[in-house]
C-alpha cells in the first residue's frame, strides 16, 4: 500500500479531480484486474483504449483512475488523474508504488539489437562469482538471486517490472541486469528508473514492422542513453557505425570498447575455435569459453561494465573466463558416432545469422559443410525475410527454410517471402520444408562426418506458436534426439 500523494511524485499531470489524500492498495493496466481501494491507469493500446473500461474498474472497486482525457461524469469518492502520457506515468507512478527500487539497486540496462541476452547473463554471472546477490532480466529468464523467475517479455511491462526489482531488493540484491529492448524504450515501460549505467551492443536491421524506418529504431535506441544521468557510465561499441551517435547527447560517463581501434576497453582475437577465444584484454591474455568474434564484443562490454562498476580488472577477468554464455546462444552439441556439430541459436535477424555463420566458417578445418535450418517469425517485419533466406544460402552450402513461430500466417507464404531474396545461384542451395521437426532431421541426414548443422531463430524458446497456440519444441532437445537416432 502508499499514499496517493506519495505515487504521483515527478509524474507529469495535467489536473486532479478529487481526494489525492488515499491510500492505494495496488495498480494495474488490465481493467480485468480491478479490485476495491485500487488505482487504474487507462493506457492507449494498438487495439483497445482502456479509457472505455474506467466505468467497469470503478463498479470493481477501483478509486483513482489517471488517464489522459477525463470521463464526461466524474464520480464522487473516485480520485481522477488526468496526466500527459498515461505510458510515461504508469512508469514513474509503479516505481514510486513499489518504493523506488532501481534506486537501492545498482541497475545496469543492455540495449542493441543483438547481444542484449548474452552480455546480460554474463554480467549476472560474473557479479554473482563476485561475491553479489544479483538480479537478471532477460529474454530467457529472470532471475532473483538465484531464484529463477520465468520471462514473458524482453522488458516487463513497468508494474511487473518494478514490482520485480522490488522483490530483488527485498532478497538483498545489490546489482540488477536487465535487457531494454527499443519497445520498452519507446513504450515507457522504463520511465522512472534510475540507471547506474547503460550498454549499447549493436544495432541492424530489426523491428521494423513497429518502428517504421531504420531511423526511428536508432533514435529510439539513443534516447536511452540521453536520459542516463551524469553519475552514470555508458559504454559503447565503438566498431558499430552508430556506436558513437549513440553517447552523443548523454550526460553520463562516456566509454567504448572496441576489437578495431582505440578505446577504453580494446580487445585483440588471438585464436578463435570449438573450445573458445584466446584473447588480449587491454593487453592481459585470456582464454574464455565462448566463441566467435561477436562474443568477444559481448565479452569486452562485460568486461568495461564490470570495471565501471569499480570490480578488480584481474579478478573479472579470472570470473569472466570461467563463464558460459545464455542458453541457445550459440548453443552446440557434438555427435559422439560421426562428430557432426550441432548449433543451435536464436539469430532472428539478417545480420545476427550471417555472424553466426561467418564464425561457423572461421571455425572449420576446410572440409566441412555448413547445413543451416532457418525459418521467420510472423506477423511482425516482413521486410526481413528475403535478407534471411538471401545470408543462410550465402554463407551455407545448403540451407533448409522452414517454419518458425507461424502465429497467424500460412508459413508456406512466409517461406514464398524468403524465397523472393533468392537469386539463382542460391536457389540451387535450398530446399523448403514447412515442418521445422522434420527440416531439422533432413538436414541431419544431409550431414556427413564433422558437418556443422546451424538451427537458427528460436534458440532457447520451448514453444512453436500455430494460430495462436503454443506447442511444446525445443530445438536442441530435438537435435539431440535426433542424433541419439543417428549413433545408434
Amino acid at each position: 500500500m502508499a499514499n496517493l500523494q506519495d505515487i504521483l511524485y515527478k509524474v507529469s499531470i495535467r489536473s486532479v479531480h478529487g481526494d489525492r489524500d488515499r491510500t492505494v492498495a495496488a495498480l494495474f493496466t488490465d481493467s480485468r484486474q480491478a479490485a476495491p481501494g485500487s488505482l487504474f491507469i487507462a493506457q492507449r493500446g494498438t487495439h483497445t483504449d482502456g479509457h472505455q473500461f474506467i466505468p467497469n474498474v470503478i463498479a470493481a472497486g477501483a478509486t483513482v483512475i489517471v488517464c489522459e482525457q477525463l470521463p464526461g461524469t466524474l464520480q464522487d469518492g473516485v480520485t481522477y488523474v488526468q496526466v500527459e502520457d498515461s505510458l510515461a506515468a504508469a512508469g514513474v507512478i509503479a516505481h514510486n508504488f513499489y518504493g523506488q527500487p532501481s534506486e537501492k539497486l545498482r541497475l545496469v540496462g543492455v540495449t542493441g539489437t543483438n547481444g542484449k541476452t548474452t552480455i546480460a547473463t554474463l554480467l549476472y554471472k560474473l557479479l554473482s562469482g563476485l561475491g553479489y546477490k544479483c538480479g537478471l532480466l532477460s529474454t530467457v529468464e529472470n532471475h532473483i538471486g538465484e531464484r529463477i523467475v520465468p520471462a514473458t517479455h524482453t522488458t516487463p511491462d513497468p508494474l511487473h517490472l518494478n514490482a520485480l526489482l522490488r522483490e530483488m531488493v527485498d532478497a538483498g540484491c545489490t546489482h540488477a541486469f536487465m535487457e531494454t529492448s527499443s519497445h520498452a524504450i519507446h513504450q515507457h515501460r522504463i520511465a522512472g528508473l534510475r540507471y547506474a549505467g547503460g550498454l549499447f551492443s549493436n544495432i541492424t536491421h530489426d523491428h521494423l514492422d513497429y518502428h517504421k524506418t531504420f531511423e526511428e529504431y536508432i533514435r529510439v535506441k539513443k534516447s536511452f542513453f540521453d536520459s542516463l544521468s551524469s553519475d552514470a557510465f555508458a559504454i559503447s561499441n565503438a566498431d558499430d557505425k552508430r556506436g558513437a551517435v549513440m553517447l552523443q547527447n548523454t550526460n553520463a560517463k562516456k566509454y567504448f570498447y572496441s576489437l578495431k581501434t582505440l578505446a577504453e576497453f580494446k580487445g585483440r582475437i588471438l585464436e578463435n575455435n570449438l573450445t573458445g577465444l584466446i584473447m588480449s584484454v587491454n593487453d592481459q591474455e585470456v582464454h574464455f569459453r565462448l566463441i566467435g568474434e561477436f562474443n568477444a564484443y559481448n565479452l569486452l562490454a562485460v568486461y568495461g561494465a564490470a570495471i565501471c562498476l569499480g570490480e578488480d580488472k584481474g579478478e573479472v577477468l579470472r570470473v569472466l573466463s570461467t563463464l558460459t554464455g545464455a542458453e541457445g546462444r550459440f548453443d552446440y552439441v557434438l555427435s559422439p558416432k560421426d562428430r557432426i556439430i550441432g548449433i543451435v541459436d536464436y539469430a532472428h535477424t539478417p545480420d545476427a545469422l550471417i555472424n553466426v555463420l561467418t564464425t561457423i566458417q572461421k571455425l572449420r578445418k576446410g572440409h566441412e559443410r555448413i547445413i543451416t535450418v532457418v525459418g521467420c517469425g510472423v506477423d511482425r517485419d516482413k521486410t526481413k525475410r528475403p535478407l534471411m533466406a538471401a545470408a543462410a544460402c550465402e554463407y551455407s552450402d545448403k540451407a533448409i527454410l522452414t517454419s518458425d513461430n507461424p502465429r497467424s500466417e500460412d508459413p508456406e507464404q512466409i517461406i514464398r517471402d524468403m524465397e523472393e531474396g533468392l537469386n539463382t545461384a542460391a536457389r540451387r542451395k535450398y530446399i523448403s520444408i514447412t515442418d521445422r521437426k522434420e527440416a531439422i532431421r533432413t538436414a541431419l541426414n544431409l550431414a556427413g562426418p564433422e558437418d556443422i548443422v546451424l538451427i537458427a531463430g528460436k534458440g532457447h524458446e520451448k514453444y512453436q506458436e500455430i494460430k495462436g497456440v503454443k506447442y511444446p519444441f525445443d530445438d536442441k532437445q530435438i537435435l539431440l534426439e535426433f542424433f541419439e537416432l543417428l549413433d545408434k
